[in-house]
C-alpha cells in the first residue's frame, strides 16, 4: 500500500468493466461505450480515435496501431497488425544516391501508407457490438467541438511544434503558436473524414476524396504514393510471441513490432538475481542498461517485416540470451552495442479495456515522432505519420526500405498471463523505450512485488544513444555511481514514456493503473 502522506496514485478497482488511457476525454468514452453496450474492442476503438483529436502530437487517423485482445470463453491471445506499408514504388537506392544514409524525417518518404483505419474497422466489424457509427460519435463531436488541451499535450506540442509545415502548421498551430493548456483545439476537417468512414466504412479513407488529399500533399513533397497504395491497404490477423519470466508469460505482437526485443531483454536479465538487488540503485540500473544495448542491437540486425526476415528463432532462443548475457560485466558499462535505428521519439498512445464478459484489449496507436512527418492533407488536415524513417537504408538488410514493405514498428500492446487464469494487458508508451519499459514493468511486478499501479509510478531509466537517461526519482548517489560505472549519465528533459495497465484477478476483479507522467487516468463502473 503506498504512503497517503506522499503524492501518488491509488489503484482503480471496478467490477463491470474499466479502461485505462492517456487522456480522461478518451478514458470516459470508453466506459460510456461499454454502459451503452459495446465490448471492449467497442470502447477501445472509440477512446483511440478520440485520442487522436485529444492528443493529435501523439496519434492520430494518419497512424498505425497494433492490438492484441482475448475473446471471452477463448484462452487464446488474438492479435492484429494495423501497419502500413511503404508505397510500392519506393526505393532506399535513389536515397542513398542523394548521399543520405537515413529516411530523412519530415520527408514524404518517411510517410508510409496509415493502417490504423483500416484496422479500427475490420475490428469493429468482426469482433465489435455497436458499429462504427456508435463508435466515432465522440471523436466527430469533441473534433467539431473541441477539446481544452491538457497540460501534459501542450508541453508535448511545444516541444514538437517545429515539425509541424505548411498544411500542419495552419491546422495545429494557433496564429503560429502552439497552445497553452486550456486553449480549445478543434479539427473540423478529421469531424467530416470520420462521419464518412462512420457511414462508408474504410473505403471512404482509403479511396476517393480523402485519399486523394492526402495523396496532393505526398507527391507535392515528392512521394512515391499511388491511389492504388492506399486502396491496397489491408490488416493482418498474426500469432503472438512469447516468453516467460518468473512463472509468467510476456504476450508480445510478432514482427513487424519490437515485441521480441523485450522477450530477448527479460531473457537475459533471467541470468541476474535482479530480486537481490535495490530496485532503484545502480547495480539494478547498469545491468538493465546492459542487458538493452545487447536486445536493441540483436533488435537492429535481425527485426523486419516478417515477409523479410528469418532469424526471430534464434533472436528468442535461450542459447542466445545466455550469451549475451555473459558480455555483461557487473563492474563496468559497454560502450552502446550498436546505435537505435531510429532517432529519439516518445510519442504515441496507448489503451486499454477490459469489459463486463471480461473481453480484454490491449491497443497501441501512433504516428511515430511528434506529429509524425509534419505534413498534413490540406483539405481534411490529416496528419501523416513517419513510420517510414523506421526502415533502414543499408544495402541487403532485412528492414531495408522498398516498395510495400512494413518497417520495423516501435510500438507494442503487451499482455501478462499465468496458467491460472491471471490476465493483464499492459502497454509502455515512449518509442525505443517500450521494450525496456516492458522488461522493467514486469520486473517491478514480479522482482519486487508491486502492484501495477506502482510499477508504473516508480522511476526510470534507459540507456538511450549511448547516453543512460535516469529520471529525478533516482538519488543523485545513484547517478554518481553510475558514473563511476563508466555510463554517461543524464536527466531526461521529458519524462520516460507513460504507461497503462490492468489487472483481472482471479476473483474477477478489475485493477487499473494509469501512468502519472500523462494526462490520462484508469475508470471503470
Amino acid at each position: 500500500m503506498r504512503d497517503f502522506q506522499i503524492p501518488g496514485r491509488s489503484p482503480v478497482f471496478a467490477q463491470n468493466g474499466l479502461c485505462a488511457t492517456s487522456h480522461p476525454l478518451a478514458a470516459t468514452a470508453a466506459i460510456d461505450i461499454l454502459r451503452a453496450g459495446g465490448n471492449a474492442m467497442d470502447a477501445a476503438i472509440a477512446g483511440a480515435v478520440l485520442l487522436g483529436i485529444c492528443e493529435p502530437q501523439m496519434t492520430g487517423i494518419g497512424g498505425d496501431c497494433f492490438v492484441l485482445y482475448s475473446r471471452p470463453g477463448e484462452d487464446g491471445i488474438r492479435a492484429l497488425n494495423g501497419s502500413g506499408r511503404a508505397p510500392a514504388a519506393a526505393s532506399a537506392a535513389p536515397l542513398r544516391e542523394e548521399g543520405l544514409n537515413a529516411i530523412p524525417l519530415n520527408s514524404a518518404h518517411a510517410v508510409t501508407v496509415p493502417g490504423a483505419i483500416e484496422a479500427f474497422c475490420h475490428l469493429s466489424e468482426t469482433e465489435g457490438k455497436l458499429g462504427l457509427d456508435a463508435l466515432l460519435a465522440p471523436a466527430i463531436h469533441y473534433a467539431e467541438e473541441g477539446v481544452p488541451v491538457a497540460p501534459r499535450v501542450a508541453f508535448d506540442w511545444g516541444n514538437d511544434a517545429a515539425t509541424l509545415q505548411g498544411a500542419a502548421r495552419r491546422a495545429y498551430l494557433f496564429d503560429g503558436m502552439p497552445p497553452q493548456p486550456g486553449q480549445i483545439f478543434r479539427a473540423p476537417g478529421q469531424a467530416e473524414v470520420l462521419r464518412r468512414i462512420a457511414r462508408d466504412g474504410a473505403t471512404a479513407f482509403y479511396e476517393g476524396e480523402v485519399a486523394e488529399d492526402m495523396l496532393a500533399a505526398l507527391n507535392g513533397l515528392g512521394g512515391t504514393h499511388r491511389a492504388e497504395d492506399f486502396a491496397a491497404q489491408r490488416c493482418d490477423a498474426t500469432i503472438p510471441i512469447s516468453g516467460n519470466y518468473k512463472d509468467v508469460d510476456l504476450v508480445e505482437h510478432p514482427p513487424n513490432g519490437q515485441g521480441a526485443t523485450a522477450i530477448l531483454m527479460l531473457n537475459i536479465l533471467k541470468h541476474f538475481d535482479i530480486a537481490e538487488m535495490d530496485p532503484w540503485g545502480a547495480e539494478r540500473a547498469h545491468i538493465e542498461a546492459e542487458a538493452a544495448k545487447l536486445a536493441y542491437d540483436a533488435r537492429n540486425r535481425f527485426l523486419a517485416d516478417p515477409d523479410h526476415m528469418s532469424r526471430l528463432d534464434h533472436m528468442l532462443a535461450p542459447e542466445t540470451a545466455a550469451r549475451l548475457a555473459a558480455l555483461i560485466n557487473p563492474n563496468r558499462a559497454m560502450q552502446a552495442a550498436a546505435p537505435l535505428s531510429e532517432a529519439v521519439h516518445k510519442d504515441t498512445i496507448y489503451i486499454t479495456v477490459v469489459d463486463k464478459d471480461r473481453m480484454a484489449v490491449s491497443l497501441i496507436y501512433s504516428i511515430f515522432h511528434g506529429f509524425g512527418s509534419g505534413i498534413a492533407s490540406e483539405k481534411f488536415g490529416i496528419l501523416l505519420q513517419n513510420r517510414g524513417a523506421g526502415f533502414t537504408l543499408e544495402p541487403g538488410h532485412a528492414n531495408e526500405f522498398a516498395g510495400g514493405k512494413r518497417p520495423m514498428h516501435t510500438i507494442i500492446p503487451g499482455m501478462l498471463r499465468q496458467e491460472n487464469g491471471f490476465l493483464m494487458p499492459f502497454g509502455v508508451m515512449g518509442g525505443a523505450y517500450q521494450p525496456n519499459g516492458h522488461a522493467r514493468f514486469m520486473s517491478n511486478l514480479l522482482d519486487f512485488g508491486m502492484d501495477p499501479q506502482s510499477a508504473i509510478d516508480a522511476p526510470r531509466s534507459f540507456s538511450d544513444a549511448g547516453t543512460l537517461m535516469v529520471e529525478r526519482g533516482y538519488s543523485d548517489q545513484t547517478r554518481q555511481q553510475l558514473s563511476d560505472l563508466g555510463h554517461k549519465v543524464a536527466i531526461p528533459t521529458t519524462a520516460i514514456g507513460g504507461a497503462q495497465a490492468i489487472c483481472i484477478h482471479s476473483d474477477g476483479l478489475l485493477e487499473g493503473a494509469s501512468d502519472p507522467r500523462k494526462d490520462g487516468c484508469a475508470l471503470g463502473y
